[in-house]
């Protein structure tokens, strides 16, 4: 069944620009009006909510309405890979002829000349972004076609030919796991304001303990790195999934990486992060997670199920420190001005107990 939409959530929708993210409205219109076919003014710009790192911006004109991401002005100095728009706008831009939901790229800009900052333009697309994972606006048919539409477009994802797309170079060869723990090691580490004892352990344990199944180097795909319900765009009355965002820490690397990652909600309870963790999930019409699972490895047909969730707890060990990484980023960001959301602080605080949830998972193993 499709239910009807009910009304935005309170963190969906578009604020004033926020003084910190602002820039020269008039530059960028003479800019597109140069570039963009159909583009006339005048321009008005809206700054999205939500959002950590690159600043997101609805540009409305007279005739359509375009989607603008940037690097965040001024940019922090502290992680040099971060806010690499242009990855994103190449990933999506190459995900048009995939099975994968995204917006029309339209125009790249690396010339921070034109604004201060690089920055992209994609097309608008409405629909709804939610953001409670429990989903209680919804009945029990309409939150399992949700969670259904969400299995479907990670699994369409992770079945990309990286080939025939033009992303056989997206990424680095070898050992995903290995680079990616050796990355947010060092992140982490660049980005301490207070030293957390469960990162340590798992910076030490990691490393030591990559299972066989995470070590199959033919095992690779695009992975999003940020797959989340919010992180995609609803139909505005259908439950199907329109458009997939955010696409700052895609990459080439292991689809259970990226997957697992996703599955985390399973174990985070209600509250700051959303999780569905400890809700009776037949109730609410929700698959378990291991019936996610199996319809995940149905539809990708990469693994036996029960060998993935034998290997489960390294995956969610992983994913967990690493989040706890992305956060004390954030945390670091707060520190010196630069974070681009008023959820930023809540989200900060949240490194410390992920990174402890993750070494009592990874000491379960």
């Amino acid at each position: 069944m499709n239910q009807p939409a009910p009304a935005p959530e309170a963190n969906a929708g578009t604020k004033p620009v926020a003084e910190s993210h602002a820039f020269d409205v008039g530059a960028l219109e003479s800019w597109l009006g140069e570039r963009l076919d159909g583009f006339f003014g005048p321009l008005t710009v809206e700054q999205f909510k939500g959002g950590q790192s690159n600043p997101t911006y609805k540009l409305i004109t007279p005739a359509r309405s375009y989607v603008m991401r940037s690097k965040p002005g001024p940019v922090a100095k502290l992680l040099p890979s971060a806010h690499a728009i242009e990855r994103e706008f190449r990933v999506m831009r190459a995900l048009r002829a995939t099975e994968v939901p995204v917006p029309e790229m339209l125009l790249l800009c690396e010339d921070e000349s034109v604004i201060g900052r690089a920055f992209y333009v994609m097309s608008y697309i409405e629909g709804r972004v939610l953001w409670d994972q429990s989903l209680p606006a919804y009945d029990k048919a309409a939150r399992g076609e949700i969670y259904d539409a969400l299995n479907r477009t990670i699994a369409a994802l992770h079945n990309a030919d990286v080939d025939a797309i033009g992303l056989a170079d997206y990424g680095k060869p070898g050992n995903y796991f290995e680079r990616q723990i050796a990355r947010w090691t060092k992140q982490y580490q660049a980005s301490i304001t207070q030293p957390i004892d469960a990162m340590d352990r798992l910076i030490e344990w990691l490393p030591a303990n990559i299972p066989e199944s995470a070590r199959d180097t033919s095992q690779v795909s695009v992975v999003h790195g940020d797959f989340r319900l919010d992180n995609v765009v609803f139909h505005p009355t259908e439950n199907r999934i329109v458009a997939v965002l955010d696409w700052e820490l895609s990459t080439l690397g292991h689809p259970l990486a990226d997957f697992s990652y996703h599955c985390m909600s399973w174990h985070i309870a209600p509250g700051s992060f959303r999780g569905i963790g400890g809700l009776d999930l037949d109730a609410l019409g929700i698959p378990t997670e291991k019936a996610y699972v199996r319809r995940y490895c149905e539809r990708t047909g990469r693994a036996d199920p029960d060998a993935v969730m034998a290997d489960w707890n390294f995956y969610l060990a992983y994913n967990l420190f690493r989040m706890a990484g992305i956060l004390q980023g954030i945390a670091k960001r707060v520190e010196i001005g630069t974070a681009s959301s008023a959820q930023a602080r809540q989200s900060a605080a949240g490194a410390r107990p992920l990174a402890e949830m993750g070494w009592r998972i990874a000491q379960q193993a």
